[in-house]
């Protein structure tokens, strides 16, 4: 195989990894848009956990899913991750952080902020193994998660 043959699909697979990124991760994203969620400088509370419940729910099923692909170029899935990860993190982090504190301390946040950072890498270290994974309910007994081995 010749340079140029080598140049050409790797250009290919950026490629790939762009459009992945965009059409995966681009509407989780847009759920911490600070967009629409001020009213008159007051942030209003309905869609702030409209906006919650919309990216934890998307959260679970890309998790629920691409845990379950593989990605057997260990290079390759470790770009992945750190990707997602450098997209991903600081946005929701941000966003936590301006917004958590509007909501009542107590129930209403433990509703509404189901994962922290931190959560978010783990859960994101863990798409692309093959592992079927389930995140589980923060309220319920449970471990952080309830795996399904073959």
């Amino acid at each position: 195989m010749g340079d140029t043959w080598c140049r050409k699909r790797s250009s290919e697979l950026r490629q790939y990894h762009k459009n992945y990124q965009r059409e995966t991760w681009s509407q989780l994203l847009s759920f911490l848009s600070h967009e629409g969620l001020s009213n008159h400088g007051k942030v209003q509370k309905p869609v702030l956990k409209e906006r919650f419940k919309s990216f934890n729910a998307m959260f679970d099923e890309i998790h629920k899913t691409q845990s379950t692909w593989v990605v057997s170029d260990e290079q390759l899935q470790s770009e992945l991750r750190v990707s997602i990860s450098a997209v991903v993190i600081p946005a929701y982090r941000s966003f936590l952080g301006r917004f958590a504190q509007v909501l009542d301390p107590g129930r209403q946040t433990e509703k509404y902020v189901k994962f922290q950072p931190d959560d978010i890498e783990t859960y994101i270290d863990e798409l692309f193994d093959g592992n079927p994974a389930q995140i589980a309910n923060p309220n319920s007994n449970s471990s952080i998660f309830n795996r399904r081995r073959p």
